[in-house]
């Protein structure tokens, strides 16, 4: 990606948290790179580089400064990144991808030779996927050391090293310091702090938590998910080289530094990489509300800062849309909870409202169908509930944000009661694309005082490429009430029964 270094340098000027994680600056007179809203005293124009991304800046020999911690700016937003190609393949080294595979195993899931991929992601950040993913793991290294009081051994695991001996040199030579040396900078921990680990995840201003957190809340899975005290918390499996870890999460802002604190148990310390990637997807921190808002206008006035949750995994997300046809928020998230119950697997944890993993696609893909209903789906609900769960299980779908989102909105609309509506919600949750649009919506239909679905998606051409960004504040604008009426939305697809 092309940056214009005039324009880098007065966004610099001002200390703009819009361009937080947008670009960062190298100083050659000290060989420390920044991100834009550090608190330094400001370079001058001739010492600084640009670079749009960490490890960009890293493989030219530049080290992340210790005051404004470059490990902790948010993501690039989908639409940011020009190439399709490039922005798959970041995706999928973002979920340690190339911790159980090699570079040529992810080109063939990217259904390219590895060297069209190489080649679509050096133009795109400046760097090998192999140097970027050697950045995101030590900046996750950084992150740990700094605020957590885990060993080293544990963070060279945690951060996707096998051999500690490769850790330290890495560390070395990239950052010219060791672990200890690190760590010491930190200082002593705060009396009573969790012996744990808790990471702080950036996000751009501004970001209508509260929003957020109500939708959430109205449809936490019972015994899976839990909103209270201004945090979200949730049971959470991650599978890495055939083994699953299990444990919970606990999510908070923090508005005045513009991040999220997220905590997560001591049991997902060996897949907290993966863990993190899932919390940014679902509470959207890599959007971009100032593009945003300038693409939708008079639109999104009311509601600053708003972001189109996503989802923690993609089935479960799949599950959430196919219960909510046609019926209301409530009424989805009772036959969630009752799923969770039957198929989910029990998890002891110290939250007394979460004690359910919600099932794989893999756990429901051999249940009958009868099975399923008696957890209180119609027959046409179960039927393409176990279709949706089969296909993931069979490696026919993925629901990701690193698929193809024209292969997979035609693979969904080929399952059985899974209708244009459905597919477009999946597009914007579960495969988080910004410019998805479900204007067969009743309630989109209904805010725009058109009934005509064709006419609806000609009036939705002004919002591309931040459709889906339009679809919540048109929810919000029909409701006239503190939430987005979701139980307004249906697939005409399915028959109600």
């Amino acid at each position: 990606m092309t940056l214009n270094a005039h324009h880098c340098y007065e966004a610099l000027l001002t200390r703009d948290a819009r361009f937080d994680g947008r670009f960062f600056v190298a100083v050659k007179s000290t060989g420390i790179y920044c991100r834009p809203i550090c608190r330094v005293k400001i370079p001058l124009r001739k010492n600084c580089t640009f670079f749009s991304h960490a490890a960009a800046a890293e493989v030219a020999g530049y080290r992340p400064c210790k005051r404004c911690r470059p490990e902790l700016a948010p993501g690039n937003s989908p639409m940011e990144i020009s190439s399709q190609l490039a922005r798959r393949t970041a995706y999928y080294i973002s979920t340690d991808f190339l911790a159980e595979r090699s570079l040529d195993e992810l080109a063939q899931e990217l259904g390219v030779t590895g060297r069209q991929m190489r080649r679509a992601f050096h133009e795109e950040f400046g760097v090998s996927p192999v140097e970027f993913w050697q950045t995101q793991r030590l900046l996750l290294a950084r992150h740990l050391l700094t605020d957590s009081q885990l060993p080293v051994a544990s963070v060279a695991l945690a951060s996707g090293f096998k051999s500690l001996r490769r850790f330290n040199a890495l560390l070395k030579a990239r950052y010219r310091v060791s672990p200890s040396q690190l760590r010491a900078w930190r200082g002593k921990p705060a009396a009573g702090e969790m012996a744990g680990f808790a990471f702080h995840l950036g996000y751009r201003p501004p970001f209508a938590w509260p929003r957020m957190l109500e939708f959430l809340g109205r449809r936490a899975i019972p015994h899976v998910e839990a909103v209270h005290d201004g945090a979200y918390w949730r049971t959470v499996r991650i599978e890495r080289q055939g083994r699953a870890f299990s444990g919970y999460l606990q999510v908070g802002d923090e508005p005045e530094q513009n991040r999220l604190t997220v905590r997560l148990s001591d049991s997902l310390l060996p897949v907290c990489a993966v863990a993190l990637e899932r919390v940014r997807r679902l509470f959207d921190l890599h959007a971009d509300p100032a593009a945003i808002r300038a693409t939708l206008g008079p639109l999104a006035d009311a509601h600053p800062g708003l972001r189109v949750p996503g989802s923690f995994e993609g089935f479960e997300m799949a599950a959430r849309a196919i219960l909510g046809q046609q019926v209301s928020v409530a009424g989805a998230r009772t036959l969630a909870g009752r799923l969770a119950l039957r198929f989910g697997t029990p998890l002891p944890t110290p939250v007394p409202s979460l004690t359910r993993l919600f099932p794989t696609a893999s756990d429901l893909a051999a249940a009958p169908v009868e099975a399923v209903r008696q957890a209180g789906l119609t027959g046409a609900r179960a039927t393409t509930l176990l279709a949706t769960a089969r296909a993931i299980a069979a490696g026919a779908l993925a629901l990701e944000p690193g698929r193809r989102i024209e292969e997979t909105l035609q693979a969904l609309r080929k399952i059985s009661g899974i209708g244009e509506w459905t597919a477009q919600y999946l597009a914007m949750r579960a495969l988080a694309w910004p410019d998805a649009f479900p204007h067969t919506d009743l309630g989109i239909r209904k805010a725009l005082g058109e009934p005509n679905a064709k006419k609806v998606l000609q009036l939705a051409e002004k919002w591309r490429p931040w459709r889906a960004y339009a679809a919540v504040h048109l929810w919000i604008n029909v409701s006239n009430v503190s939430h987005p009426p979701y139980e307004l939305i249906h697939d005409s697809s399915v028959p109600a029964r």
